[in-house]
This record gives structure tokens, C-alpha cells and sequence, in this order.
């Protein structure tokens, strides 16, 4: 008699196939047994209710907390910020500043943060060290020092 052309590898391969497929039916026959059986929620089960604190519950609502809302008051959108108005002239002094590159950062002198500086925004030259006064504009990337110039 001729010996089996399967390996033992390839038996292994097909009884790992099977038994994956007869897995996979069992759990087919199960979700259709739990349909039958009532798995569906009905639709008062399926409600969430928003309680007074913004958080979900199973139960409604008390009807005698219950506030009354005016359509004016409701702002759709992102509220608008109030810009107080500050002293718009800041004195500062030059950290760092490379003129190859064209730019460097100021520390401002009442907030002691760093203000970045660029090249355009300069009026004269300036150095390390330096005293300078300057007004800060946000730009994309955060805090930029305009109108720069050597302090008097």
C-alpha cells in the first residue's frame, strides 16, 4: 500500500479549520436562539433620559425641577472671548536673537515670558541683552513681539 500524500502539518491545518468553522456556526445558532428567545429590547428600554446634572439615567425626569429655558439664551457656536484692553507698549529684554536665521526671543520684563521675535517685525537692529519695547500679536504658533525697537 501507498503511504498518505497529507503530512502531518496539512491534518493539523484541516482539523484547526474545522473546528474554527463548527465554532463559528455554534455562535451563529446561539444569536439566532437569543433573538427568538426576546434578546430585542423594546423601545421604553432602549430611552435614556438627561438628568438635571447633564448625566444619563434609566429614569425620566422630575417634572417639578424642571426649568424654563428662553430660545435668547441659548448661544449656538463658541461664546465670544472679552479681550481686556492692556497696555498694548511692553518693555522687555533680548534673550537670544540670531541675525543669520533672522529671528530670537524676548523675556518680557513684567510677565517673564518669552516672546518670539522675527527679523520683519524689528525696527533698527537689536542684540543680546538689549533693552527693547515691543507689542505681542498671536500668531498661529503663539505669542509674537511686532514693532520692535531699542528702548530710549
Amino acid at each position: 500500500m501507498a503511504k498518505s500524500q497529507d503530512s502531518f502539518n496539512k491534518k493539523e491545518k484541516e482539523k484547526k479549520r474545522q473546528k474554527k468553522n463548527q465554532e463559528k456556526q455554534e455562535r451563529r445558532e446561539q444569536r439566532k436562539a437569543d433573538k427568538l428567545e426576546g434578546g430585542t429590547k423594546s423601545f421604553e428600554d432602549m430611552i435614556s433620559y438627561v438628568d438635571e446634572n447633564g448625566n444619563l439615567t434609566s429614569t425620566p425626569p422630575d417634572p417639578s425641577k424642571r426649568k424654563e429655558i428662553k430660545v435668547e439664551d441659548i448661544v449656538l457656536g463658541a461664546s465670544s472671548r472679552y479681550v481686556e484692553e492692556e497696555e498694548t507698549t511692553r518693555r522687555g529684554r533680548v534673550k537670544f536673537f540670531n541675525d543669520e536665521k533672522g529671528y530670537g526671543f524676548i523675556v518680557d520684563a513684567e510677565t517673564k515670558e518669552s516672546v518670539f521675535v522675527h527679523i520683519n517685525n524689528i525696527n533698527g537692529t537689536i542684540r543680546e541683552n538689549d533693552r527693547v519695547t515691543f507689542e505681542v500679536e498671536m500668531g498661529p504658533k503663539g505669542a509674537n513681539a511686532v514693532n520692535v525697537s531699542l528702548e530710549k
